[in-house]
C-alpha cells in the first residue's frame, strides 16, 4: 500500500481508509501514543539516578493508601486522565480505595455514562443511599443472571462489554447481532444507528420476563454509548497509568514534576501550573540559571528531599545544541570577575548573540551576579561575532561607557517578563500585584470564594487555565486561578453565547454568579455575567506594553482576537504577557 511522509518528522501515513481495509478483511490495530507513557519513564529514570528505587509499571508497590487518600480529596493535577475539572469534582464523590474503583473512575466521566443516566445510580448505590438492585427474569431462566454482569459496577452498565454480555443473555442476541451493537456504541460515525436495535432488545428482555421498564432503562444506558462509551480493557490499561502517575506524585513529586515538564506538550495544564502545584506539596523548585540548568528539567539535592532545577527548554526560543554546548562548555569555567565568566561562556559554547539575550532576559545569569536588567546590559558588552582582535577592541569600547545605573527592575515586571520567556514565575503569581484594584471593585479571591457561603452573588476574577465544553453539553467550564488557587466557573449555553466574545478571547476573566457548594466541598461559581480585564496585565510593566495572545488549541469555533498595530523592533518578549490557556472541546 501507498505510504507517505507527515509533516512530523519521523511520521508517515497511509491513505487508505479504515473502512476499505476493513472490507478487504485485513486485521487493523490501533497503537495509542500516550505522552504519560514518556513522562512516566522519564520520572522512573529521574528517581533512579538519585540511588532511589528502580522502578517499572509492574512494581511499583500496588495499592498504596497515601495515593488513594490523595485523590480522594481531588489532589490530581497532572495525573492522567483524571486531572479535567469534572474528574476532580468526581474523586471526592466517588472516593476511590482500591484499584478497580480506578478503572471505573476512568469510565465513568464520559458522554455515554453521564447521557445514559448511569452515573447517578452508581454513585448512590456505591454510597448506600439506593438499593443495589438486580431484576431477575422468569423461571426457568437463571434468576442471578444479571449478577455476574452487572456486579463489579453495583448493577449498572458502565463498560461496552457490559452492554455486549447484556443483550446476549438478558435479550438473546446472537454473538453476531452483539457485535453490531459493539460497532454501533463504539463508532463515533454511526451515532444515531444504535436505536434500530431498540425493539430487538426490549422486546427480547420482556419476553424472558423482565419488565418493560427495566429493559428501556437498560437499553436507555446502552444508547449513552452511542456518543462516548469505555471497553473495560481499555479503562484497566488507562486505570495502571492513572495509579502509577498518581503514586509517583505523592511520593517522588519533585521527580514527578520534572519528568511532566520534561514531557511537554501533554495534560490540561501549562508549566506554571505544574510547577505551583509541585511547590505547594513541598518541592523546592529553583530558577533557570546558566551555571546549572541542563537542557531537561533534573533533580538536584535538596536539604531533605530533592530539589527541581528548571531546565534550558523552558524558555522559549531557546535551542536544545546552544542548551547542550553550554553544559559541555561549563565543566571548565571557574571563578572570576562576572563579565569576564559571561563571555567566558560566550566563547567556550560559541554562543550567538542571540542564546546570550535570550539567557539574560529569562534572569539566567544570576549566579553570574547579574539580575535580568543587568544582565541584559552585559550580554549587549559581550561581542561573540567578531574576530578576537575586534571582539577585543569593541569590548574595551563599550567599557568606556559611563556606568548607566540601570534602575533596579520593579518585582510586578519581572514577574511580568518570567511569564513571557519561560511560562512561569517563581517569584509571585501575576494577580497578587492587581489584589489591591480587584479587591478595590469588591472582587473576591480565590480562597474568599471558598470561604464564602453557598448560594451568596460572588465576582471572582483570575488568569484563565482551561476552557472546556464537553461533547454536547449544555455547560462551558473554565478554570481561573489568582495567587490564592482556583475558581471553578459553569456557563450555561446561553449565557456563553451572550459572552462568547469575552469568554474566548480573555487572558485575564472576571465573573459574576452565585457560587454553589457540594456536600463533598468542591465550589463552582455558576457565572452570569463575563468581563474581559486582560487589559489590567498592562500594569505589571511600565516599559513593557504587552499584547495577549488567543490560544489556537482546539477551541470552540477558533475565535481570534482584534491584531491591533504592532510597532517594528519592540522586544520580542511584548507579543504575550502570559502563556495561552489549555482549550479542549
Amino acid at each position: 500500500m501507498p505510504i507517505h511522509h507527515a509533516a512530523m518528522e519521523d511520521r508517515t501515513f497511509i491513505e487508505w481508509d479504515k473502512d476499505d481495509i476493513d472490507a478487504l478483511k485485513l486485521m487493523k490495530v490501533d497503537v495509542l501514543a500516550l505522552g504519560m507513557l514518556t513522562c512516566i519513564r522519564k520520572a522512573f529514570d529521574l528517581i533512579r539516578g538519585i540511588g532511589g528505587p528502580d522502578y517499572a509499571l509492574a512494581t511499583i508497590p500496588p495499592e498504596d493508601l497515601q495515593t488513594y487518600e490523595m485523590l480522594q480529596k481531588g489532589d490530581s493535577i497532572g495525573v492522567f486522565q483524571v486531572e479535567s475539572r469534572a474528574q476532580i469534582n468526581m474523586l471526592p464523590r466517588l472516593r476511590p480505595r482500591e484499584f478497580y474503583d480506578l478503572v471505573i473512575q476512568v469510565a465513568i466521566v464520559r458522554p455515554g455514562p453521564i447521557q445514559g443516566d448511569m452515573v447517578h445510580p452508581y454513585l448512590r448505590r456505591r454510597q448506600g443511599a439506593e438499593r443495589v438492585d438486580y431484576p431477575s427474569p422468569t423461571p426457568p431462566h437463571d434468576p442471578d443472571e444479571l449478577r455476574g454482569i452487572l456486579g463489579k459496577t453495583l448493577g449498572v452498565p458502565l463498560f461496552q462489554e457490559q452492554a455486549m454480555k447484556l443483550a446476549i443473555t438478558a435479550a438473546e442476541f446472537s454473538p453476531s447481532d452483539a457485535n453490531k451493537l459493539r460497532r454501533a456504541m463504539a463508532t463515533f460515525r454511526n451515532v444515531g444507528t444504535i436505536g434500530a436495535f431498540e425493539e430487538k432488545m426490549v422486546g427480547g428482555m420482556t419476553r424472558r420476563g423482565y419488565s418493560e421498564a427495566f429493559a428501556r432503562r437498560c437499553f436507555n444506558q446502552i444508547k449513552g454509548f452511542g456518543s462516548y462509551g469505555f471497553p473495560e480493557s481499555h479503562a484497566v490499561s488507562f486505570g495502571l497509568l492513572v495509579y502509577a502517575s498518581a503514586y509517583l506524585k505523592r511520593h517522588h513529586p519533585a521527580a514527578f514534576c520534572a519528568a511532566l515538564l520534561n514531557s511537554q506538550p501533554m495534560g490540561f495544564y501549562a508549566p506554571a501550573q505544574i510547577v505551583g502545584c509541585a511547590r505547594d506539596h513541598g518541592v523546592e523548585v529553583r530558577a533557570i540559571d546558566a551555571a546549572y540548568s541542563d537542557w531537561d528539567n533534573k533533580l538536584e539535592p535538596g536539604k531533605s528531599a530533592p530539589a527541581v532545577r528548571l531546565g534550558l527548554r523552558q524558555i522559549d526560543g531557546f535551542r536544545q545544541d546552544w542548551a547542550e554546548a553550554i553544559m559541555a562548555a561549563r565543566v571548565t569555567l571557574g571563578p572570576g570577575d562576572p563579565a569576564q565568566r559571561i563571555e567566558a561562556l560566550a566563547r567556550a559554547a560559541n554562543l550567538p548573540s542571540r542564546a546570550l539575550r535570550l539567557l539574560a532576559d529569562a534572569d539566567a545569569f544570576r549566579t553570574f551576579g547579574y539580575d535580568r536588567r543587568q544582565a541584559l546590559w552585559e550580554v549587549r558588552r559581550t561581542p561573540t561575532d567578531a574576530l578576537p582582535l575586534f571582539a577585543a577592541a569593541d569590548a574595551r569600547e563599550l567599557g568606556q561607557e559611563d556606568d548607566p545605573q540601570l534602575p533596579a527592575m520593579p518585582l510586578s515586571e519581572h514577574v511580568a517578563a518570567d511569564y513571557q520567556t519561560t511560562r512561569l514565575s517563581l517569584k509571585a503569581h501575576p494577580m497578587s500585584f492587581l489584589r489591591g484594584l480587584f479587591a478595590a471593585e469588591g472582587v473576591l479571591s480565590s480562597e474568599q470564594a471558598r470561604q464564602a457561603s453557598d448560594g451568596a452573588r460572588a465576582k471572582v476574577a483570575g488568569v484563565v487555565l482551561v476552557r472546556q465544553r464537553p461533547g454536547e453539553g449544555k455547560a462551558i467550564f473554565v478554570t481561573l486561578e489568582d495567587e490564592t488557587g482556583i475558581t471553578n466557573v459553569l456557563l450555561w449555553a446561553r449565557d456563553f453565547e451572550k459572552y462568547r466574545r469575552p469568554v474566548m478571547a480573555a487572558r485575564l476573566m472576571e465573573v459574576h454568579g452565585i457560587l454553589q457548594k457540594s456536600e463533598e466541598g468542591v465550589v463552582h461559581l455558576m457565572g452570569a455575567h463575563v468581563v474581559d480585564r486582560t487589559a489590567e496585565l498592562d500594569r505589571l510593566s511600565e516599559d513593557h506594553q504587552t499584547r495577549p495572545q488567543l490560544s489556537r488549541a482546539d477551541v470552540f469555533e477558533h475565535p481570534q482576537m482584534p491584531r491591533d498595530n504592532v510597532p517594528r523592533g519592540r522586544h520580542p518578549r511584548n507579543v504575550r504577557i502570559l502563556p495561552a490557556s489549555r482549550d479542549f472541546h
